[in-house]
């Protein structure tokens, strides 16, 4: 282990590499922590890590390609104002794939990214 343990990863499968490290770093806040090769680039926020494995990676081929299961995974995000990060993403060109929902432990919006994998934007009460 190199210090990645304080960190709790997600791999999600795209079909281009750069246009998600765009998405999370340019308009998630990420930081882009490694991009050693075209298929494969981490990006991390706080204590999240997310591996973006693209067309040739080792996590791609790993997944089945018939697999389909539906589901509503997805990462969760806080984030201080969620009407102002709304606006922000709308003004750059996302825009938001439900309302934004309240409930009795805060407000939250799903966007996707480019290859639409959910990313849940949650405003704590």
């Amino acid at each position: 282990m190199n210090g990645d343990e304080a960190y709790g990863s997600v791999r999600y499968i795209v079909q281009d590499v750069q246009a998600a490290i765009d998405f999370y770093v340019n308009r998630l806040g990420f930081t882009l922590r490694s991009h050693p090769a075209p298929p494969f680039a981490e990006v991390t926020r706080g204590s999240l890590r997310v591996l973006l494995s693209g067309p040739g990676s080792s996590g791609a081929r790993a997944t089945p390609a018939d697999l389909d299961v539906p589901g509503r995974n997805r990462i969760h995000v806080l984030v201080d104002n969620l009407g102002l990060e709304v606006d922000r993403l709308r003004a750059d060109g996302v825009e938001p794939t439900t309302e934004v929902v309240s409930g009795p432990g805060g407000q939250q919006v799903l966007v996707a990214d480019p290859d639409g994998n959910l990313v849940e934007l949650f405003q704590p009460r």
